[in-house]
C-alpha cells in the first residue's frame, strides 16, 4: 500500500456501528505501514460541536433547521482547522463521521436528504472513500446501551435510527462503500482493510 497524497477516509453509520472502533482498528493498521495518519470526529470539541452535543444528551430537541445549521458551522471549522490542513501535507485522515452524517440524520428529521447531499458535496472536500459499517438499528441500540456511557436520548431512539438507516441505505454516492458489521471486530476490520488497500 502506497499513499502519494491525502486521503480522506469518512466512517458513517448508525448510533452503535461500530465505526469509531473501525477507524481506530483502521488507523493502527495504516501506522504499522508507516502511513502518516490523522485521526478525528464530528461533532468535534469546538464551540459548535460542544453546544450540538449537550442539546443530544439534553434529550431536548432543536428545530431540524436549527440542528443541520449547528452540524454545517462545525464541519466547516472541522474542514478549515484539520481536514483540508492534513490533506495537504499528505496525511491520511480518517473521521468518525462526515457530511453523509448530517445527510442521513437531519433527513431522517424530515429534512430533503438530497438537498443537504448537494449542498455538503459543493462545499467540503469529497472523501476518497465513505465507509458506511451496516448493522441494523435495533442491533446498534443494543450495543449502545451495552457499553455504557453517556446517553444522547435525541438520537438514540429506534424509530429515529431506522429513519437514519433508510436513508444511508438510500445514497448513491460513488465513493461509499457498505461494508457489514456483524462478527468481531477484527473480523468486520479485515473486511473493511481489504477495501482501503484497494482503494489506497
Amino acid at each position: 500500500m502506497t499513499v502519494t497524497r491525502g486521503k480522506l477516509i469518512a466512517f458513517e453509520g448508525v448510533d452503535g456501528s461500530g465505526k469509531s472502533t473501525q477507524l481506530q482498528l483502521l488507523a493502527a493498521a495504516l501506522r504499522a505501514r508507516g502511513i502518516d495518519v490523522v485521526t478525528t470526529r464530528e461533532p468535534t470539541d469546538g464551540e459548535h460541536g460542544r453546544r450540538i452535543r449537550e442539546m443530544a444528551r439534553s434529550g431536548e430537541r432543536v428545530a431540524p433547521e436549527t440542528e443541520l445549521d449547528w452540524f454545517v458551522a462545525d464541519r466547516r471549522e472541522h474542514v478549515d482547522e484539520v481536514i483540508a490542513p492534513a490533506l495537504a501535507a499528505g496525511q491520511v485522515v480518517l473521521t468518525d463521521r462526515y457530511y453523509l452524517s448530517s445527510v442521513a440524520y437531519q433527513g431522517a428529521r424530515g429534512l430533503p436528504w438530497q438537498d443537504i447531499l448537494a449542498s455538503s458535496e459543493a462545499a467540503f472536500p469529497l472523501p476518497d472513500l465513505a465507509i458506511l459499517v451496516e448493522v441494523s438499528p435495533e442491533r446498534g441500540l443494543e450495543r449502545v446501551e451495552a457499553r455504557g456511557g453517556t446517553a444522547e436520548p435525541v438520537f438514540e431512539e429506534i424509530a429515529f435510527q431506522r429513519a437514519v438507516a433508510e436513508v444511508f441505505a438510500a445514497l448513491p454516492c460513488p465513493y461509499l462503500v457498505r461494508v457489514s458489521g456483524d462478527g468481531s471486530p477484527e473480523e468486520v476490520h479485515r473486511r473493511i482493510f481489504e477495501i482501503v488497500d484497494a482503494r489506497l
